[in-house]
């Protein structure tokens, strides 16, 4: 029972650890009304509000576009759930649990929004050309984090005990 509750206690923290930024970007720190914000040379942050699936793919504002992508998100999150259950590890758990809080984050976004708020942008200058990266937000980051665990897990983790 102890690598679910892992598993659980990583899906809330993630989502928190979401929404807080995303709502502390959005009102505290008012990204919409300061634009772009340079970080560092290769790293921005920029409002960008994500109507589409993963890396603002499928753009469609219709409502029931939207409606579509939340019940896909909830079927998906209710699979994961029952994996998370069953999982016999702790990396895998805990990697579900990361896609789970990245999920719920990017639908509540969904829900509360009409789109994704995304922020995070990564660039490069090369030969006066700049190449930017997907926006993105630390759920998506969360969800990228639990599939490579996923992946880990499944061709070098643990071997499963064989039948007897």
């Amino acid at each position: 029972m102890a690598p679910l509750r892992a598993g659980i206690l990583t899906a809330l923290v993630t989502l928190v650890a979401d929404q807080a930024s995303k709502l502390w970007l959005l009102n505290g720190f008012d990204l919409a009304r300061k634009g772009v914000v340079k970080v560092t040379p290769f790293f921005d942050l920029v409002l960008a509000w994500n109507i589409g699936i993963s890396f603002g793919w499928l753009q469609n504002d219709s409502q029931a576009a939207q409606i579509a992508l939340m019940a896909v998100k909830a079927v998906a999150v209710v699979a994961l759930a029952i994996w998370m259950v069953r999982s016999h590890t702790l990396l895998a758990t805990v990697a579900l649990g990361l896609i789970i809080g990245g999920a719920i984050g990017n639908g509540i976004d969904r829900f509360a929004y009409g789109a994704v708020v995304d922020f995070a942008l990564f660039h490069i200058e090369i030969g006066g050309n700049t190449y930017n990266w997907y926006v993105f937000n630390l759920a998506d980051v969360a969800i990228v984090v639990g599939v490579a665990g996923l992946l880990y897990d499944s061709f070098l983790g643990v071997p499963a005990a064989k039948a007897p």
